[in-house]
């Protein structure tokens, strides 16, 4: 038998099928800004410079990592893409960026087309619910590289923010009020561990609430942005490193943040994980969401305005801590 690309174990006529079909699904993301449909040698985007006096991109990758194994444990996998957008979004709406568009990467050796759609479908679900255009990307088959059934996403993605309104977390200052935004279960971090606690027959069981997709918050900030920015001066994606990393990032270097634990009900799912994994407070809140997706650090003045406000915007907020003099830490207490 002659050898083809085919009999090496990638299929470009089905792989070309399969982006036909992706076409009227992703369209369904696009802003006006795009000019061209998917497929072509690149993806264009006109920027409307005019909208804007200063304009600074503003750009993320990332991935979805192992939780793409509980996807594959389940047969779920409508939510995962949900996960590579949010991951990104959220990211860059830490700088007060309003995403623009995203790109995505799906790798695998041998999966079945449903589940492929099923990705893309979340891919692109959840960039309409982050307002901003999935415009492109790859879809590699790779023989070899993975298991058949096994597959992985990143995304990449591309927002824009005034250079009068980047929020970096230089303001901070002794006082400040820290605000934690609910999360909608372990959003897309710490799965490793995790599948460490529970056995596969757990996860399996546990797949609905282990698969739900990581909160989108970029509408309902941006809204807040639009009229409390000067107000808030630091904002935090509770993700890998959690608490400790993640907000001391923000942080500038006289500046500690005190976060008081009992502020908010930790989700049961986090004190199941903790019971029965054995785990110490201090790796729960450094690998862990705890229920807070994301942190927002706003002047004590207009912390109760802001509040308000998230509550108009169905965000279950709570205030969590305080900015104290220090040396860019984070305390739990």
């Amino acid at each position: 038998m002659k050898i083809t690309y085919k009999t090496s174990g990638v299929d470009i006529k089905s792989a070309s099928v399969f982006k036909l079909k992706l076409k009227p699904l992703v369209r369904k993301s696009f802003r006006q800004e795009v000019l061209t449909d998917i497929g072509g040698f690149g993806s264009f985007f006109k920027f409307d410079k005019n909208k804007y006096k200063n304009p600074v991109l503003v750009s993320s990758s990332d991935g979805v990592g192992t939780k793409l194994v509980i996807a594959k444990l389940a047969n779920k996998h409508d939510t995962v893409g949900i996960d590579a957008v949010a991951m990104n979004v959220n990211d860059i709406l830490c700088t007060g960026a309003e995403p623009l568009f995203f790109l995505d990467y799906v790798a695998f050796t041998k999966v079945k087309e449903k589940v492929l759609l099923d990705v893309v479908k979340g891919i692109n679900a959840g960039c309409v619910e982050a307002g901003c255009s999935l415009i492109g990307g790859e879809t590699a088959q790779m023989p070899g590289m993975y298991r058949d059934g096994e597959y992985d996403i990143a995304g990449f993605c591309v927002g824009v923010v005034e250079r009068a309104k980047i929020i970096n977390g230089d303001k901070i200052k002794a006082g400040d009020t820290v605000i934690g935004i609910a999360s909608s279960g372990l959003h897309s971090n710490g799965y490793s561990l995790v599948r460490k606690v529970f056995g596969e027959a757990e996860l399996k069981r546990m797949s609905s609430e282990l698969l739900k997709p990581t909160r989108i918050y970029v509408k309902p900030i941006l809204e807040l942005l639009h009229t409390q920015s000067k107000s808030v001066q630091g904002i935090s994606h509770i993700t890998g490193g959690a608490f400790y990393d993640k907000i001391s990032r923000i942080l500038p270097k006289n500046i500690n943040v005190r976060i008081e634990k009992d502020s908010w009900k930790v989700p049961e799912i986090f004190r199941l994980i903790q019971s029965q994994g054995n785990i110490e407070d201090k790796e729960m809140y450094r690998t862990l969401n705890m229920g807070i997706g994301l942190v927002l650090i706003v002047e004590q003045k207009s912390s109760a305005a802001i509040m308000k406000k998230l509550a108009e915007l169905k965000l279950k907020s709570w205030i969590i801590g305080k900015a104290v003099k220090g040396n860019k830490t984070v305390e739990i207490i």
